[in-house]
């Protein structure tokens, strides 16, 4: 019987990583609890549970006494001779408890002691396992709808992904492996509560590290992340080696490596410029594949006026004014895009009203004069 209570032990350690020690403890107390509910007390009960073997003994804890009221809690010094000649009155005896004999409802007790710690400790350790990949990304397998939110297997736990976590558009099949980001992990007494997302910036990111070694490794480092998820994300990159291209690491050999993470956002398109501590080169760089005449960036207000060729307005914009609003986010500026003419004829008018300023200011002075 020892045996296998220790073979049972040490599957569970093996299986589901509660250690043998816990559960040696929720035996011990599974005892404690049963010997109350057969003797009505507990308080004196001392339990002994050999690790190497599996042996263990329950012993009640008596006092010596000339005259017993407490059956549970005292010994005749009569009987006590009979154990050992040696007591006198006052001592403390160690009397076994069989086990075997305890009632069916003292037995239920420590059963379900010993099944409700086995729940509780693979309840914290799937939640200390999932909370380590909090904010990191994970294969999980598509498994149903429920109602508008999706319900991803993630191995050992279940989680959610949520209506507003999911790309418009991205349409899952049971079975289908996909890629999550884990945005937060909540202990519950049902196990732990994940929640996912499709459509985080830093799921891009996670992506990058895993496909681009030198993005793993910290050679190249993604300074800054915008992306409206489905249809575009722009990143900027930064190489702390002067001998790798960050751009060229990112997009990898005929663009292996970012099609890698294009096909995982389902066609999701990817703009990778490189990283500058110059917010005009950043922004320049930013409003990519447009071309740029100027840009003139005031740090202290995250300001900056942007002029492009005529025939380049439209794509410096965007569509619906997408990739301006990526390059804001992307470098933390309001850019204020306009045309070579709209920018000269903002300079014409900006020009006449100086000529007018100047000469008003120079009849009031020579009014003042006279």
């Amino acid at each position: 019987m020892n045996t296998e209570l220790l073979e049972a032990l040490n599957t569970l350690e093996r299986e589901k990583d509660i250690s043998k020690e816990t559960m040696l403890e929720a035996i011990e107390n599974s005892l404690i609890i049963a010997c109350k509910n057969h003797f009505g007390k507990s308080d004196n009960i001392k339990v002994e549970i050999n690790k190497e073997n599996g042996e263990f003994n329950v012993y009640a804890e008596k006092t010596v006494v000339e005259e017993v009221e407490d059956n549970t809690q005292e010994i005749s010094l009569v009987d006590a001779k009979l154990i050992n000649s040696k007591y006198e009155l006052g001592d403390i005896v160690n009397i076994e408890v069989k086990s075997k004999e305890f009632g069916r409802i003292a037995t239920q007790s420590a059963k379900n002691v010993i099944l409700q710690k086995i729940r509780e400790e693979e309840r914290k350790v799937l939640y200390n396992q999932y909370y380590g990949k909090e904010k990191d990304v994970v294969t999980g397998i598509v498994q149903r709808q429920v109602g508008k939110n999706i319900s991803i297997n993630l191995g050992k736990a279940d989680a959610m992904l949520n209506e507003n976590e999911q790309v418009k558009g991205e349409v899952f099949m049971p079975t289908e492996r996909i890629k999550v980001y884990i945005l937060e992990v909540k202990d519950t007494p049902k196990g732990p509560r994940i929640l996912v997302s499709r459509t985080h910036p830093e799921l891009v990111k996670r992506l990058f590290e895993a496909e681009v070694t030198e993005v793993k490794d910290g050679t190249v480092e993604i300074k800054s992340i915008a992306r409206e998820a489905g249809s575009r994300t722009k990143i900027a990159v930064w190489s702390n080696n002067p001998d790798v291209d960050p751009v060229g690491a990112c997009v990898g050999m005929n663009g292996a490596r970012v099609n890698a993470i294009v096909n995982e956002l389902r066609g999701e398109k990817i703009d990778i410029i490189n990283w500058s501590e110059n917010p005009a080169v950043l922004i320049e760089n930013a409003l990519s594949p447009a071309k740029v005449v100027s840009v003139i960036a005031d740090a202290d207000e995250k300001t900056a006026r942007v002029v492009v060729p005529d025939y380049q307005l439209s794509l410096a914009i965007g569509k619906e004014g997408q990739n301006a609003r990526l390059a804001a986010r992307l470098t933390g500026f309001k850019i204020d895009i306009k045309s070579e003419s709209q920018a000269k004829e903002a300079a014409e008018v900006e020009m006449t009203e100086t000529v007018e300023e100047t000469l008003e200011f120079s009849e009031e002075f020579s009014e003042i004069e006279e």
